[in-house]
């Protein structure tokens, strides 16, 4: 897929990977309808980078956990950009969830935004997309789906589900729709993982460093540009955590 010109919606794109990517993608011609929930400050500040490297950028706020927020989402950002061809589907909360402390708040919260959301976004965009003649949907999962941390259960849960969701739409959606995922492992840490935690991560980790936004965005685009025939795919970037 050329991207020039072409119409993609991240969701949770106001910071982190996402914000990197929109910035990534929209530097190769793209539309971008930059997605958020809490984050407007974080996606103003990202649309203003957008526009200053002469980019084109749509801001649209929603909470995802809820489906008619999900389609309004893409309804708004495919009428403002003119269609749509890219849906990535980034958005995700993750907090701490131990078994016996987990609340079903915890539960709905972490399920609806990280998994209902994403099914539902990608549905809508699935609409609009068969009606323009196809285009490409990409899934964020992570390792962790494969190996699930303790304190994490319904976070990796809902991973896990986007993996078999990727799988799932593809076999759907083809042959005009192709669907694939990236399963990330260490990147750009959260805000309150301190010294020692980093330690024992890359001590784990076989490549010994945490990974940068860089090996995300090169990964989603290799899935737009680099090939037209793989879909229903994982790519694991997790520096060898699986095999350690």
């Amino acid at each position: 897929m050329n991207l020039n010109g072409k119409s993609v919606l991240i969701t949770g794109s106001g910071k982190r990977i996402g914000g990197a990517l929109a910035i990534a993608i929209s530097a190769k011609g793209a539309k971008i309808g930059l997605h958020y929930n809490h984050s407007k400050k974080e996606a103003e500040s990202v649309a203003k980078v957008i526009e200053k490297k002469g980019g084109h950028v749509f801001l649209i706020q929603g909470d995802i956990s809820d489906v008619e927020a999900c389609r309004n989402i893409v309804t708004r950002t495919a009428g403002a950009l003119g269609g749509l061809h890219v849906l990535i589907n980034n958005a995700a909360v993750f907090f701490k969830t131990p078994l016996f402390q987990t609340t079903e708040t915890d539960w709905d919260s972490t399920l609806d935004t990280n998994l209902k959301g994403a099914f539902f976004c990608a549905q809508a965009a699935a609409n609009v997309m068969q009606k323009n003649g196809g285009g490409k949907i990409i899934n964020i999962a992570d390792w962790a789906a494969d190996r699930p941390y303790k304190d994490y259960l319904p976070y990796c849960i809902s991973k896990a589900g986007m993996i078999a969701l990727t799988k799932g739409l593809a076999k759907t959606l083809a042959p005009d729709i192709t669907v694939n995922c990236i399963a990330p492992g260490p990147v750009l840490l959260q805000e309150d993982f301190d010294e020692e935690e980093k330690k024992v991560l890359i001590s784990k980790t076989p490549l010994k460093r945490i990974g940068i936004p860089d090996d995300i965005i090169n990964a989603v685009l290799f899935l737009l540009e680099g090939t037209a025939f793989m879909t229903g795919s994982t790519i694991v970037m997790d520096g060898g955590r699986l095999i350690s």
